[in-house]
């Protein structure tokens, strides 16, 4: 990641001022499960790697939900409502129109991940702040216990992709 962690004092704090890379971005598949993943290596730069998150440094990646595809031409959409929207514009004409729900990024062609996630003059990217620091730890704390149901639910409740590139 090109981050120094350790000073004289203390060989396991960050040195934020040494960093040589200022954007470390989380890709996960565009479902619950990676949603718990990204919430898991979140907690580690919560709990240990604070900084990066204040200062900006740290965001998740935004893969699509599904293609739609009609003819030659193949769309992306982040939202059951952008798929249902694309889905009604593309079979107006009486065509037959092709939906692919990408179930994870290993489903996608390489040249699809680079387009939709990769390519920063395309990506769809969230930048992860913390507004209220103890309402955060209160989180962390519950995405980490030992409580499955309210953790599920958390990630179900808050798993939509905005889109913000940064």
């Amino acid at each position: 990641m090109g981050v120094t962690i350790g000073t004289e004092d203390d060989n396991k704090a960050l040195n934020i001022s040494k960093l040589r890379y200022h954007k470390v971005i989380i890709m996960t598949d565009a479902d619950v499960d990676g949603s718990h993943i990204a919430a898991l290596i979140l907690t580690f730069f919560f709990r240990y790697m604070r900084e990066l998150i204040e200062q900006g440094h740290v965001y998740l990646a935004t893969p699509p939900l599904y293609g739609v595809k009609k003819g030659d031409k193949l769309q992306y959409a982040w939202t059951d409502e952008q798929r249902d929207q694309l889905t009604a514009e593309a079979s107006a004409g009486g065509r037959k129109v092709h939906v692919q729900r990408y179930k994870g990024l290993g489903e996608m062609k390489d040249d699809q991940l680079w387009d939709t996630t990769m390519d920063p003059a395309n990506r769809l990217l969230r930048q992860v702040t913390i507004e209220n620091a103890a309402e955060a730890d209160r989180i962390f704390s519950m995405l980490m216990g030992d409580e499955v149901p309210p953790r599920r639910e958390f990630i179900e409740q808050n798993a939509t992709y905005a889109n913000i590139d940064a």
